[in-house]
């Protein structure tokens, strides 16, 4: 999040006024109404929405919904509807840990072996301090399980997920050398929890984390069966719901509402509180073998706004989609929890809202080194005609940019990211993740690239997807056959199907393959777009390596 120096807007505050579903709120009338207008798209009984909540100091100052939480039965949402948190809830699964390690009951430099005998030792030793901070190695197990052919309509137990993960042979990477976002590794946290207590994650967090915060309508979701009044049910569209089967927890899973969220973060702010020590843990920084800092505490992300550090975490899962952002040096926190899937837009939404409240009063020379104009109308579309469209990144994954109503906007993962431009041929992204940049390069109409590059120097390259470079169908049969993993006991197969190579599973739709380069392959599957091929010395194909997102090295070797 782009959220500075603690310096508050000078209004009058105003106590005690009711807007709509909304709490007691002791902000002004003209604040309300431009928070409201925020969320305006969704305020209405035929779509979902979202609540939100605003916490300062020791208070929740707003809170308020805005759409229905329950579209067949007409159930309005507001801030005591429950929503499921996705990965917000990884600070929760991290809290619990660092409680255990002051308790003396385990220490986070501890290989994880010691408590899961059954996990595969990869010949590494992987810490818990590995698991907290994405740095262990160990692959995903959503993506490892979208591979194997588990779709979003089946359910996911933890004995699922042990099952696929003890029959992992290699990791990502060496534990400590890389950052590697995993929900493997909260899911054993949650593991870790059950060998050293004797209890289940949502156990032991309803009696030593919810209750001593009066958090009465917070749980872990272990059992996917379980009613939960007062449900938010989750929309991927306004016409189409979401559908969550999984108990498995700890990387996810957690029901809370705005009201028990509030009391979190009034609990994350108050450095007086007796869990003090534990929650500075949690923002400190993780660091990689090489002793390179990231910007992650554990189950947090390390962001900026304004000049001031913000501790937040975004949770997106079929249909839920929820952000809560913690801004200490403001005393304050901002939390948006939407069952309107990828249709809300909670960075950009939660970066206004704490524009109202907090200014910039960082010194010139500190501030970002490029300036935009508030305003991100595109006046001259014609040059960006040429940008706009679907690309292929050098991973394997899939974007595009579009131009709806003069907005410039970069799409990853269902996601609008509105963007400034700069230059003719340059775009920035403004709101969290400040100084994200979009360079573009139009060699020709066939040939259009993107770099996207970071503040801490990471880049990547895009390429506009152009059919006119079209292998031979001689060329392309080399690449059909049967391929097996035995890592995941799945097989995928390949065929040539009028001039275009398809991808094949017996669970998923057939996926058209698209040439990158001659020894990578990528697909519109969203678990494993890039294909790596592999050749003997005759220059025969003799498998794959799945090297997308979350795993790398997945090897399939080919079989017919």
């Amino acid at each position: 999040m782009k959220i500075a120096k603690k310096h508050l807007l000078a209004f009058s505050w105003f106590a005690c006024v009711i807007v709509g579903n909304g709490y007691a709120q002791s902000i002004p009338t003209e604040t309300a109404k431009k928070i409201d207008s925020l969320f305006k798209q969704w305020d209405n009984n035929k779509s979902p929405g979202c609540a939100i909540g605003i916490v300062r100091n020791d208070s929740l100052i707003y809170a308020k919904g805005y759409g229905m939480a329950d579209l067949e039965y007409g159930i309005p949402i507001t801030p005591q509807t429950i929503f499921e948190m996705g990965s917000v809830s990884k600070q929760f699964t991290a809290y619990t840990i660092l409680l255990l390690a002051h308790q003396g009951k385990l220490s986070i430099g501890d290989d994880i072996h010691k408590y899961l005998p059954w996990l595969p030792n990869f010949e590494k030793k992987i810490t818990i301090s590995n698991l907290l901070y994405h740095t262990s190695g160990i692959r995903d197990y959503d993506q490892l399980l979208s591979i194997a052919g588990t779709t979003q309509e089946d359910v996911i137990t933890r004995e699922h997920i042990i099952k696929i993960l003890s029959k992992q042979r290699t990791l990502n990477f060496d534990p400590g050398k890389q950052y590697m976002y995993s929900n493997s590794g909260y899911f054993l946290l949650g593991e870790i929890v059950r060998s050293v207590t004797g209890k289940s994650l949502r156990q032991f967090t309803d009696s030593a984390v919810f209750k001593p915060l009066e958090m009465n309508n917070t749980h872990f979701h272990d059992d996917y069966t379980g009613i939960v009044p007062n449900r938010a049910y989750p929309y991927m569209q306004a016409d189409k719901m979401g559908i969550v089967n999984s108990s498995a927890v700890g990387a996810k899973g957690l029901f809370t509402n705005v009201d028990d969220m509030s009391k979190w973060a009034m609990n994350f702010l108050n450095s007086k509180s007796e869990n003090r020590l534990i929650i500075e843990q949690m923002m400190q920084s993780g660091h990689l073998n090489s002793g390179k800092y990231l910007d992650v505490g554990t189950g947090i992300q390390v962001g900026d706004f304004e000049g001031l550090k913000t501790y937040f975490h975004p949770g997106v899962n079929n249909g839920y989609n929820n952000l809560v952002t913690y801004v200490p040096g403001a005393k304050m926190a901002f939390i948006i929890f939407g069952n309107m899937g990828n249709n809300g837009n909670t960075f950009g939404n939660t970066d206004q809202m704490a524009g109202l409240f907090i200014k910039d009063h960082r010194p010139e020379k500190e501030k970002p080194g490029f300036k935009t104009p508030f305003d991100p109308i595109v006046k001259d579309t014609i040059s960006v005609k040429p940008l706009l469209g679907s690309y292929v990144v050098e991973d394997g994954d899939h974007t595009a940019f579009e131009l709806k109503n003069g907005e410039f906007k970069y799409v990853y993962y269902g996601v609008h990211y509105l963007l400034y431009r700069t230059t003719r041929d340059t775009f920035w992204y403004r709101g969290f993740y400040p100084g994200v940049k979009f360079v573009f390069t139009v060699k020709n109409e066939h040939d259009v690239t993107v770099q996207q590059t970071w503040p801490d120097g990471r880049s990547r390259t895009m390429r506009k997807r152009d059919p006119f470079n079209t292998p031979t169908d001689k060329q392309l049969m080399a690449y059909t056959g049967k391929y097996y993993c035995s890592e995941l006991d799945c097989t995928y197969g390949i065929i040539l199907k009028d001039h275009q190579l398809v991808l094949t599973n017996a669970k998923y739709p057939d996926s058209p393959i698209v040439f990158y380069s001659e020894k990578r392959l990528v697909n519109n599957l969203d678990w494993m777009k890039s294909l790596d091929f592999t050749k003997d010395k005759k220059g025969k194909i003799t498998g794959f390596e799945v090297n997308h997102d979350k795993i790398q090295d997945l090897r399939f070797e080919k079989v017919e």
